[in-house]
């Protein structure tokens, strides 16, 4: 049967209490057969047998209290990404951002130098509005095309400039090394002047194009700064030789400084940019990873097609040693699949039929038949990808005192050197000193290293955890991480297997187990929770039948219920059904027997005139992941407290605990509780971290600082979470944290450099005791360190 779905963001509700009002309103309307209220989200989905009128539910929810809005009714922001060019500094990106968020509709926009893009997100954007405001600028701009499969379009910096300007520089700077030496090889000043002027004028353009963009926005760059310097250094040399061109006195000339700090910066820029794609190697390993072309089964025929052209279930040949073109089932084969650049699993992982394939792995020894479970563009891959690139864009809260300082930084440096020219000129009346001392001050100053001090340690630290499988979905994340005091786990699937088997069935009534373990399982067939499996694939041992079943509803964290031919029926923990008055009590014993063996216990029950008639006892059994006990330990050395949060009894969440070594156990809570519970926790231990893989964990993940899902989970906790981990190894959570810390480590190196930088260069300049040529060759290796220094990042191997 068909089911209809709809799905609300419901407004006014504030505690767990309204989601239960709102279902149970819900639940009344006519041909309605399941409502999920979700308080994280604040969203409804309901589902009908029958096509309801939105008015119809929407009136419901307003006589409860609330406010639905149908999401189709709803103007989702946008996103656009542009490519920038023409940024040097941070003073850069704090223009090109300003100038973007005077745009109508822009709600943010976020500019990375590192990677020379901007994200906006808004409603009813106009591109070319976007682009218009960052020409304005005195940059330029294009449009990204989010479905490129290649962001990162490397251009190899060309080194010609730099070799030329070497070249040119170099009869300047040479003869005057060797003059304290008593080698005079001085040039004349008019070949001085020629050479000079060819790297000013030429090869150094681009400093002075834009410097002067830069001014007719009415702000500085970094290129002003070197444009203002060189060209002081090189005025000053010009008015030198005008003034003694007929006297027998040899001027003193600055060309060589001038065409020196020039080159010194071209270089600087070069090694930079050499530097940075570094930094982008993760996305572009795995932008690699996607095939152009898919070998696809169409009726009798296999075809080539581009990648963007297969569909859904869509059949596709995959050969021995090829990459998997997109996620999908095999149909027919068997083989392994290299996952490593995707997963960070190491060794080959063996396929078979009906098992799922990862789009970017890589085929081993067996040829496969595959139906495409998802687009190009929707598959595993794309979406690592994009969360990655999310996670390199974004501004961790630490670059926000960057920021303030960078949009300052321009004019405070021009001032500095103000004053410094005034106040050695009043002085010490050599005007030509005091020129080069300001100078001095000009060229050593450095916005550049403070504003790639930040991104490129990010993009680096979460460009090498995705790498091995440790995907983080936004710089605030990879932050927060770092000061984390606790991890609360969830059980099922995080610290064990997640694949219980149904180990005990023990009948109370005088039926018989086949009719029972039927009914069992025609319940949970709606079910995707993995006791419901796990009843499934015993009855599927069995070739049992499944019976037709009406009125399901799954209650988060308890069970489910369901009508099988006009009687009710329940299935689902103790709790729960003695919370409905079902009599339980002659079941204690075997109970507390089942459980202290470490089994979960479910219960099917059935609705008979005003009572509950218990049936059966299922025991579950599920085993521990053989590297939680490392995971739990390796958190320990990190100083992090290890909590479980679940749903399952006490008997066997203690049975685990111990054996795991966890400091806490809280169990037989719900979903609503779990999420209160990580509050609490917030309370005694500080930032909290929740680790889980399904549905029920959605709350108690939005709940925590970080959420870290399991990648082998649902997509609603790996949508809820800030973390996800492309494998079920709990090890990778230890690793994450510690990357995580790695990263931040280096942030503040980065950023106490760049500040200590200027901070000492500056005065030191200002006081005269910096000559401007080694102040430029400062300046250009500045930065440079700041990039080398991230870099460091990708000798950082996990533990898992």
């Amino acid at each position: 049967m068909k089911l209809n779905q709809y799905q609300f963001i419901i407004e006014g509700m504030t505690c767990a209490t309204c989601a239960n009002r709102i279902e149970k309103a819900l639940t009344k309307v006519p041909h309605v057969v399941d409502v999920n209220v979700n308080l994280a989200t604040e969203k409804a989905i309901v589902k009908t047998n029958e096509i309801v009128e939105l008015t119809t539910l929407i009136k419901v929810v307003d006589d409860a209290g609330y406010h639905a809005i149908p999401l189709s009714n709803i103007s989702e922001p946008s996103n656009i990404s542009l490519s920038i060019t023409g940024m040097s500094c941070a003073s850069c990106v704090n223009r090109v951002e300003k100038a973007l968020k005077s745009v109508i509709g822009v709600q943010n926009a976020v500019v990375n130098l590192a990677t020379e893009t901007a994200t906006i997100s808004g409603n009813n954007l106009n591109g070319a509005d976007l682009i218009s405001a960052v020409k304005k600028a005195g940059y330029d701009a294009e449009f990204i095309n989010e479905q490129e499969p290649q962001k990162y379009h490397y251009k190899q910096p060309s080194f010609i400039p730099v070799l030329l300007a070497a070249l040119l520089a170099s009869p300047l700077l040479i003869p005057m090394l060797l003059m304290p030496f008593g080698i005079n090889l001085m040039l004349p000043g008019w070949l001085q002047l020629l050479l000079a002027t060819l790297v000013q004028f030429i090869l150094g353009a681009k400093f002075y194009q834009s410097a002067w963009k830069a001014v007719k926005a009415l702000t500085g760059n970094m290129d002003l700064l070197v444009a203002l310097g060189t060209s002081a250094a090189y005025g000053l040399s010009v008015f030198e030789l005008i003034k003694y061109w007929h006297s027998p006195q040899i001027p003193h000339l600055y060309f060589e400084s001038s065409a020196v700090i020039i080159t010194l910066v071209l270089l600087g820029k070069w090694l930079e940019s050499k530097a940075k794609h570094q930094t982008t190697q993760a996305i572009e390993a795995l932008t690699a990873l996607r095939p152009e072309t898919a070998r696809v089964r169409r009726g009798e025929q296999e075809v080539i097609l581009p990648i963007d052209q297969i569909k859904l279930n869509d059949i596709i040949i995959v050969k021995p040693g090829e990459r998997i073109a997109v996620d999908g089932i095999i149909l027919e084969g068997a083989s392994s699949s290299d996952e490593s650049l995707i997963t960070g699993e190491s060794l080959p992982v063996s396929k078979q039929i009906n098992d799922t394939v990862i789009g970017g792995a890589i085929n081993g020894e067996g040829l496969l038949v595959v139906e495409a479970t998802a687009t190009s563009n929707e598959s595993t891959l794309a979406k690592i990808i994009q969360m990655v690139e999310s996670a390199q864009t974004k501004k961790a809260p630490i670059q926000r005192i960057v920021d303030h300082i960078s949009a300052i930084f321009v004019p405070i440096i021009l001032l500095i050197a103000l004053v410094t020219l005034l106040t050695w000129g009043i002085y010490t009346h050599d005007w030509q000193h005091a020129l080069l001392n300001a100078i001095a001050v000009l060229v050593i100053a450095c916005p550049c290293a403070l504003g790639l001090a930040t991104p490129t340690a990010i993009m680096v630290g979460t460009g090498v955890a995705a790498r091995q499988g440790i995907l983080i979905k936004d710089a605030q994340a990879l932050e927060t991480i770092h000061s984390v005091k606790a991890v609360a786990f969830d059980k099922t699937g995080t610290l064990t297997i997640g694949k219980p088997e149904l180990v005990i069935f023990k009948i109370i009534t005088d039926s018989d187990e086949n009719s029972l373990l039927t009914i069992a399982a025609s319940i949970q067939s709606g079910s995707e929770h993995p006791l419901a499996k796990a009843v499934i694939t015993k009855a599927n041992e069995k070739h049992l039948s499944y019976h037709y079943t009406q009125s399901f509803k799954n209650i988060a964290g308890s069970g489910v219920k369901a009508e099988i031919d006009n009687h009710q029926y329940y299935l689902g923990s103790y709790r729960w059904l003695k919370s409905m008055n079902a009599d339980v009590t002659e079941l204690q014993n075997s109970i507390d027997e089942l459980e202290m063996k470490g089994l979960t216990i479910s219960i099917l029950a059935e609705k008979a005139s005003e009572t509950i008639k218990i049936l059966a006892i299922l025991g579950f059994s599920d085993v521990i992941k053989p590297e939680a006990k490392t995971a739990i330990t390796a958190l320990h050395q990190l100083n992090v407290r290890t909590i479980m949060l679940t749903g399952d009894n006490i008997h066997s969440a203690n049975t685990i605990a111990k054996e795991l070594s966890i400091d806490e156990v809280f169990a037989q809570i719900t979903p609503e509780v779990k999420a209160d519970k990580i509050y609490q926790l917030q309370k005694n231990y500080g930032k909290v971290a929740m680790v889980g893989d399904g549905v029920n964990d959605a709350p108690a993940l939005a709940a925590a600082d970080i959420g870290i899902a399991m990648g082998t989970g649902t997509d609603v906790a790996m949508h809820t979470a800030s973390m996800t981990l492309m494998r079920g190894n709990p090890l990778l959570i230890a690793d994450a944290i510690d990357i995580s810390r790695r990263t931040y480590h280096k942030i503040k190196q980065n950023l106490f450099w760049a500040f200590f930088y200027n901070l000492i260069g500056v005065p030191l300049a200002a006081l005269g005791l910096l000559n401007p040529m080694i102040a430029g060759a400062a300046m250009a290796l500045s930065s440079v360190s700041v990039v080398t220094n991230a870099l460091l990042l990708k000798r950082w191997q996990p533990k898992s």
